[in-house]
């Protein structure tokens, strides 16, 4: 039938325009760092520098476990979905992939472009995994609701803002933003829950029992936690300046984190009428300190600043899963799958004022006169800014950050609305078998519920389909 073979050369012919499209671009502007090019050999024996002088020897590890963090531990974060598995890592893996390429060429355009060429090391992947974390944050939030294809063009778009208004904080306003708790979290978070918006579907009750767990889920589903748990630290110090703020941002993240395990249990146990621990929590609430002392993450916070930080976000955290995602679901019509709200973008935001606040608070009786202008770049154009100037500046930040997020998520909705995407019907979201070939015994028979292919008028009969191995959690059948 003609929809059908449109619908199986889509994704095909999407990937590949794409991944040459890449290709060409790399050709054409993307050439190796000093660090990175054979020159660097001859260089160093006319400067008489040491091998380990090379920015790689500092960068790489913090790099793998950045690079863990996107594509195993967001995977496996995602993967509590009973029968969504397949996707919800497979996809994670997709868009990642094709988005570290897409944020080399545009963060090289705005911040590493040497003459007509940029000039790629190890701290540009790493800053290309920043850029793809913020994607896998807005993922969480359409989880199970969107065909690959319409993932790849979300990842387009959102890769290019996100380039933008990394450029117009970091280079512009300034802001100090270590961890991402800004540029990654809050605009992730906003800009998948203003998609996932736009995208509203009203019978997802037709899917309701796939949208829960099953043991073996939320078992996979907490390696991911844990994988991001261990791996924050990195995180959060991977591109600060050697030295103190980078030994202060992973001190300050290991200690947020730890405390925000205690509270998120106790909160969710407290709730309980029975006194219970519930997954959902363990999974995503203990994360959330790691989002909110992003920002400050190189800043005098002092130890029990971050546990501070940690013990209040455990809270918050755990609070909205129990009582706002509801509430965004039924009121506002948000269907947040992942909880994102409550894990990147609350979190995100607090981590943006606490940022802002401790900026503020900087003195020369803390920092020293040396510490503070090395910490806050006070120097060139900044040379007489205050403490409180950075503060306010901050503050500017996170506002222009949650104008992006917004703005583009309408937009980006908007055009993931439009009906040839391969998007599901209702009645076929949160199901792997949809888009992927099941072993057998888990297979289902689907007809693709493209609405623009669909069968219609009383002239075309209904054929129906029959599962040769039937299940009793089958997935409806749309004639």
């Amino acid at each position: 039938m003609a929809w059908n073979t449109n619908l199986r050369w889509r994704l095909p012919l999407t990937c590949l325009l794409l991944q040459v499209a890449m290709v060409i671009l790399f050709g054409v502007f993307v050439r190796y760092d000093f660090d990175a090019d054979a020159h660097w050999w001859t260089e160093r024996k006319h400067k008489n520098l040491s091998e380990v002088e090379n920015e790689f020897y500092y960068r790489y590890p913090s790099f793998q476990d950045v690079h863990v963090m996107v594509f195993v531990g967001f995977g496996f974060l995602m993967t509590f979905l009973q029968r969504y598995g397949f996707s919800a890592v497979g996809f994670n893996f997709l868009l990642a992939a094709f988005g570290i390429q897409w944020a080399l060429l545009m963060q090289g355009w705005f911040h590493f472009l040497e003459g007509r060429y940029i000039v790629v090391g190890v701290e540009n992947l790493i800053n290309a995994d920043f850029c793809v974390a913020s994607v896998c944050v807005a993922f969480g939030a359409v989880l199970g609701k969107v065909s690959p294809i319409q993932l790849l063009i979300m990842t387009f778009f959102q890769v290019t803002l996100f380039a933008v208004n990394e450029f117009i904080l970091l280079n512009l306003l300034k802001v100090k933003d270590a961890g991402g708790s800004m540029t990654i979290h809050t605009f992730g978070a906003y800009f998948g829950l203003t998609v996932t918006r736009i995208l509203y579907r009203r019978n997802l009750e037709q899917s309701k029992e796939r949208q829960s767990s099953a043991y073996q889920s939320d078992l996979f589903a907490m390696i991911g936690t844990l994988f991001l748990w261990m791996y924050w630290p990195s995180f959060n110090s991977a591109i600060s300046y050697h030295g103190d703020s980078q030994h202060r941002a992973a001190i300050n993240t290991y200690c947020s984190l730890a405390a925000c395990v205690l509270t998120s249990v106790a909160v969710s146990s407290a709730l309980h009428k029975k006194g219970k621990l519930d997954m959902v929590h363990i999974q995503n609430a203990t994360l959330a300190g790691g989002v909110a002392v992003g920002t400050a993450a190189e800043m005098m916070l002092m130890p029990y600043g971050a546990l501070i930080i940690g013990f209040i976000c455990g809270i918050i955290s755990t609070l909205g899963f129990v009582y706002l995602t509801p509430f965004l679901e039924s009121r506002l019509h948000i269907q947040d799958t992942c909880g994102i709200n409550n894990l990147h973008g609350i979190p995100g935001i607090i981590g943006g004022i606490v940022g802002a606040v401790t900026a503020a608070s900087a003195s020369l009786e803390v920092y020293g006169k040396e510490g503070l202008v090395h910490s806050f770049d006070f120097q060139d154009f900044k040379r007489n800014w205050t403490a409180r100037t950075q503060g306010k500046f901050q503050i500017y930040g996170l506002l222009v950050t949650l104008a992006m997020a917004l703005m583009g998520g309408i937009i980006v909705g908007l055009i993931l609305r439009l009906p040839f995407w391969g998007q599901p019907s209702d009645e076929n979201c949160f199901e792997d078998a949809v888009y992927w070939e099941m072993p057998e015994g888990n297979s289902t028979v689907y007809i693709p519920e493209d609405p623009t292919f669909k069968p219609s008028g009383p002239s075309v009969p209904s054929v129906p389909m029959v599962s040769p191995l039937p299940m009793a959690s089958s997935v409806p059948l749309v004639p």
